[in-house]
């Protein structure tokens, strides 16, 4: 039998109130908060990693294929490529591409009743997957494609919109500075509006049809602005980019929206630091508590161990009760951490209560996303830890001595 263990449990489910029951309570409470704050943060900054990101994937796809330039900027029109159906079959052999879709911008001007702002018109074709951005759609719906000639639809973001205080079924006219200083006017009909919640996307990007923009860029049929490719992982992006590149002809290039759009994708890693800084204030406040609260309990249990060492106990097996007491307050700290994270992630992902300006954080309500890895990662660190720490109180015991031991009040 082993008596540290058995000494250990007696005294973690004693039933009669006690100051060391008080303390084993704290002890408890300090570890389940710990645990349930690393997970809650972990998941919430998770989830809007992950949002944020969908978002931008959403609209612009997860790599775009285009004409090389090497200083070319997001906002910039395309140089032309032509469709080539021998670097389609080679995209499509690609076992972790799930679409491709073609796509060319143009600068316009959107003239409404009072003003007019300025936008960078994003034409698709005709087999444009708007799957992708229904999360987005506010009111209306998307353009539609007619059988020939080009689609007279726009879609606006309710930023845009809003400016010019347009509506659902407004007649616009759309002026397009040309390469040689002319401008051309086409009268277009805005059949719904958008909201992304990024600011950069709502208050630059319409949608039209790519035909209107190869029509006004003199283009061919056959040319467009480039790809935009969706993935079925997106944690693949390089990998997937990189081997495209090497297939591509030599004046075109595969870059990663994380390329394209990289001050947005900075900003989303730099919480990790933010977080990784929130973990360790949590872990240090947590080692803390915990090691006050096994120190008062050992000073507490102080006649206890006097007793031990007088009837020959060696400071090893006294040391192990205290362990083995520590190892049960942890777990069942753990545990009960567990619970408390999952159950506030579950409501927030069934009630959404936590809510953000979508202004500043470019989505209105906290998502949560959990990976369980990361759930097993923290409970495991967390006993880890707690295991350490144990030890320090433990010391204490060596220097009890027995006389002095039993007569402690």
């Amino acid at each position: 039998m082993n008596i540290s263990a058995f000494i250990a449990r007696r005294i973690a489910f004693n039933r009669q109130q006690s100051f060391s029951k008080f303390i084993i309570r704290l002890a408890i409470a300090a570890t389940l908060i710990s645990v349930a704050a690393m997970i809650v943060t972990v998941a919430f900054t998770a989830g809007f990693q992950y949002a944020i990101s969908q978002k931008i994937f959403s609209f612009w796809g997860d790599i775009r294929v285009q004409h090389y330039e090497a200083s070319r900027t997001s906002i910039a029109e395309e140089t032309p490529i032509e469709k080539n159906d021998t670097v389609l079959q080679v995209l499509h052999a690609n076992k972790e591409i799930k679409t491709i879709q073609a796509f060319a911008t143009k600068n316009a001007i959107v003239k409404g009743s009072e003003s007019i702002e300025g936008v960078l018109l994003k034409g698709v074709e005709k087999a444009y997957d708007f799957n992708n951005l229904n999360g987005f759609l506010r009111e209306g719906r998307w353009l539609h494609f007619p059988d020939s000639g080009y689609s007279s639809e726009i879609n606006l973001s309710t930023y845009t919109a809003n400016q010019l205080k347009l509506k659902v079924g407004n007649k616009v006219l759309i002026y397009f500075i040309q390469s040689d200083g002319s401008h051309r006017v086409r009268p277009m009909t805005v059949v719904g509006l958008f909201k992304t919640g990024i600011e950069d996307y709502d208050k630059l990007y319409a949608i039209s049809d790519l035909r209107l923009i190869q029509r006004l860029n003199n283009w061919k049929e056959n040319e467009i602005g480039g790809y935009e490719i969706f993935i079925k992982d997106y944690h693949k992006l390089d990998t997937v980019s990189n081997a495209i590149a090497y297939q591509l002809p030599s004046k075109w290039n595969s870059r990663t929206i994380r390329d394209v759009y990289p001050n947005i994708f900075d900003w989303l890693d730099l919480q990790d630091t933010t977080i990784g800084i929130a973990l360790a204030i949590i872990i240090i406040v947590a080692t803390l508590n915990l090691v006050t609260c096994l120190i008062i309990l050992v000073l507490d249990r102080t006649r206890m161990i006097g007793i031990l060492k007088a009837v020959g106990s060696p400071n090893g097996s006294i040391q192990k009760i205290f362990l083995y007491h520590g190892t049960i307050i942890a777990t069942t700290g753990i545990l009960l951490g567990n619970v408390l994270a999952l159950l506030l992630c579950w409501l927030q992902q069934r009630y959404g209560f936590i809510t953000l300006p979508e202004d500043a954080y470019f989505i209105s309500t906290a998502v949560v996303k959990i990976s369980w890895w990361q759930v097993l990662l923290i409970d495991a660190g967390t006993l880890l830890i707690c295991f350490l720490i144990l030890m320090i109180p433990t010391f204490i015991i060596r220097n009890i001595q027995p006389a002095r031991a039993v007569q402690f009040r």
